[in-house]
C-alpha cells in the first residue's frame, strides 16, 4: 500500500523518514520537518488508516512497516534514517527488525518494543459516541469528547482529523472502525521475523523519552537490550508523551545531533 507522503528538500544527507502516532497524521510533524530540512531531505508519511493515506480493515505492525517499504521503493530510496513516535515508533522498529539493510539509523520517540495494556478506552468511547451523521459543529464534537476525556488539548488533537467530506458531512481522516477492530494489535509489540537469522536491530539507535511519560519504564530495559542492543536513551526533562510538541526545539536538536554523528 502506497502511503501519502510530503517531502521537504530533495538533497543533502541520508533522507529522514518520520512516522506519526495513533490518531495522528504527517501534518503533526510539519514544523519539525522544516527544521531538519535545512540540511537533509525529510519525508513525513501518513500511516495507513490515518491522514490522507488509504483505509484498510487490517492494522498491524508488519503490514504498516511493509507499507513504508513499498512507499520507499516508489520514492526510489534504498536507505533512510527512520524516526517514529509512539505507534509510529513501533512501525519503525518492526521495519528495522525485518529490513535492517534499509535503515541507516533508527530513532524511537517515547515507546518501547513491548505490549501495552489497553489505555485508550475512554478516548475510543468518546470518539465512538460522536454521531457523524447528525453532527452539526466541531464544538458539538468537542463537548461530546470532553465528557469522556477532560483534557482539552488531547481532545483538540483527536479532532484535528475531523473534516467535512465532499457531501458536506463530518468525517474522520483516521479509520475509527479499523482502529476499534485492531486495537489489540496496536497495543502489541513489534516482533522480529522468527524465520530471520537476525533477531534484533543492532544499527545506530536513539530512544527519546519524556521524563513525565510512563510509556518507557525501567522494566522495559530487557526488551531494549534484546531487540535494540545499540540503543542510547535520552530523557527529556519536563515533558510527557508528546515530547516533540512540548519541547520541539530540544527534540529537533537531539535528533539532528544524533543524525550528524551517525553520518
Amino acid at each position: 500500500m502506497l502511503l501519502n507522503t510530503l517531502q521537504f528538500n530533495t538533497h543533502g544527507k541520508y533522507p529522514l523518514v518520520v512516522l506519526h502516532g495513533l490518531f495522528g497524521a504527517q501534518d503533526n510533524w510539519r514544523s519539525q520537518a522544516l527544521v531538519w530540512a535545512q540540511d537533509r531531505r525529510v519525508i513525513i508519511m501518513d500511516l495507513r488508516n490515518h491522514g490522507m493515506s488509504p483505509h484498510d480493515p487490517l492494522i498491524n505492525y508488519v503490514s504498516m512497516s511493509e507499507d513504508v517499504i513499498e512507499s520507499l521503493n516508489w520514492l526510489g530510496l534504498q536507505q533512510v534514517d527512520l524516526l517514529g513516535h509512539s505507534m509510529g515508533g513501533k512501525v519503525a522498529m518492526q521495519l528495522a527488525f525485518n529490513h535492517p539493510q534499509r535503515i541507516t539509523s533508527l530513532l524511537v520517540a517515547d515507546i518501547a518494543p513491548v505490549s501495552y495494556q489497553p489505555h485508550h478506552q475512554k478516548i475510543l468511547a468518546g470518539l465512538n459516541s460522536i454521531n457523524l451523521d447528525t453532527l452539526k459543529s466541531r464544538k458539538e464534537a468537542l463537548d461530546i469528547l470532553m465528557a469522556y476525556q477532560p483534557d482539552a488539548s488531547v481532545c483538540q488533537f483527536l479532532l484535528k482529523s475531523l473534516y467535512k467530506n465532499e457531501s458536506g458531512m463530518f468525517a474522520f481522516r483516521y479509520n475509527l472502525k479499523a482502529i476499534n477492530e485492531n486495537y489489540q494489535a496496536i497495543n502489541a509489540a513489534p516482533e522480529p521475523d522468527i524465520l530471520s537469522a537476525k533477531q534484533a536491530y543492532s544499527g545506530p539507535t536513539m530512544v527519546l523519552k519524556g521524563a513525565n511519560s510512563a510509556y518507557i519504564l525501567p522494566q522495559h530495559k530487557p526488551a531494549f537490550d534484546a531487540l535494540l542492543p545499540s540503543a542510547q536513551l535520552k530523557i527529556m526533562a519536563d515533558c510527557g508523551h508528546w515530547l516533540h510538541a512540548e519541547k520541539p526545539e530540544l527534540f529537533c536538536r537531539l535528533v539532528t545531533r544524533f543524525l550528524d554523528r551517525v553520518v
